[in-house]
């Protein structure tokens, strides 16, 4: 697991986790828009089976949300292992308060929503929680190898 000891590589991974972020934050038109229709047949058909209602176009926007940052926060606590995780989460946090201010303030045909920052810091923390788990699993086990010897 030396992979997780690498700051450097996970800063890279980091700028280019923002750069794909800054993509489909500041992309003219909501990059799932080529896809609605294939996601609200698939609910359509869901439902249909049994899927409750509840489940419904906008969860899955949401849960996107969630699930696009969680990656994000992983990498910001591998690539600043010294920071503790709510500093790294917040990370996440300014990059979607930016992301969503730049849709408010520059782009007319996308929607700025509080409801997103809310949803991708969600994921942020999920990510910076994970990472310090799997971090401090892996001090354990290096722990108990050394202790064995």
């Amino acid at each position: 697991m030396k992979l997780l000891e690498k700051p450097l590589l996970w800063r890279a991974v980091l700028a280019v986790m923002m750069a794909a972020l800054a993509l489909v934050g500041f992309w003219p038109s909501p990059v799932d828009a080529p896809a609605q229709g294939t996601i609200a047949s698939v609910l359509a058909f869901l439902h249909a089976h049994g899927i409750p209602g509840w489940i419904n176009y906008s969860l899955v926007e949401k849960a996107a949300n969630v699930a696009l940052f969680i990656p994000f926060g992983i990498a910001a606590s591998l690539a600043y292992p010294d920071k503790r995780w709510w500093q790294n989460a917040a990370l996440g946090v300014a990059v979607s308060g930016c992301m969503e201010l730049g849709q408010l303030l520059f782009l007319h045909n996308r929607f700025s929503s509080w409801i997103d920052v809310v949803t991708n810091s969600g994921g942020s923390v999920i990510g910076a929680l994970l990472a310090m788990a799997a971090v401090r699993t892996h001090q354990q086990k290096q722990a108990q190898r050394f202790n064995q010897r």
